[in-house]
């Protein structure tokens, strides 16, 4: 892979044999985050975990202290006074059956998060195949099946971001953008990281967080010591 003027200069900041401490590594980051936009602060961890095994599933959901700096679209599919409530807690799209009919038909995908509370999902299982591979399906565990339909959209437009773990055992997710500075994403950091070691499967044997990078949209990956969590 060849790259440009700009990432080669970022990669010579960096020790690729050394694991950074975090506050290090998110300054790092910041540093060679050299885009004309404000790009996106991600982390990748890598999990002692067997992903093919259901008793070591990692997933869930956890509201960033500082957000993600993206505006998310909110689609929630509800019916009676639910959709009002859907409404008043500003989502975005509310709707029901017809909602469905449309991605199905229409091949429609104008939002980025899609909440349901349980009655619904009977509906929404008809585009089950539609939405999975797209990462939409809604899913108790990470808080987008529920009845308490206020409380879910609030999360989600507050910066609730949500993790799982690959089939290649590495939890990909974004801590905010570039523009908020170190301290913020460090916060953000700390925020997700607590949540992804409370998510620790009973069943995972030995070193659980086995490496962690940092890197942002355009920028080359900072390696961070996971022992820091």
């Amino acid at each position: 892979m060849k790259h440009g003027k700009k990432y080669i200069d970022s990669a010579k900041l960096i020790d690729n044999l050394k694991a950074y401490d975090p506050e290090e590594a998110i300054d790092l980051v910041c540093k060679t985050s050299k885009a004309k936009f404000d790009e996106t602060i991600e982390i990748s961890v890598r999990l002692g975990v067997d992903p093919r095994h259901a008793d070591q599933q990692v997933r869930g959901a956890v509201v960033l202290p500082h957000g993600t700096g993206r505006v998310v679209r909110v689609l929630v599919i509800t019916k009676g006074d639910k959709a009002k409530e859907a409404e008043a807690a500003g989502a975005d799209m509310v709707g029901g059956e017809e909602m469905i009919q449309k991605i199905q038909t229409e091949n429609w995908f104008g939002f980025d998060v899609m909440v349901a509370t349980p009655d619904m999902m009977g509906v929404i299982g008809r585009i089950g195949r539609i939405l999975g591979p797209k990462g939409l399906m809604p899913n108790p565990k990470s808080g987008t099946v529920t009845m308490d339909i206020a409380k879910a959209v609030n999360d989600i437009k507050a910066g609730k971001v949500e993790y799982r773990v690959d089939k290649t055992a590495i939890v990909h997710c974004p801590i905010g953008k570039a523009s908020f500075g170190p301290q913020k994403l460090q916060e953000n950091l700390t925020a997700l990281m607590d949540a992804i070691n409370k998510a620790k499967p009973a069943a995972a044997k030995g070193i659980y967080v086995r490496s962690l990078y940092l890197s942002s949209t355009m920028g080359p990956g900072v390696k961070v010591n996971p022992l820091k969590f």
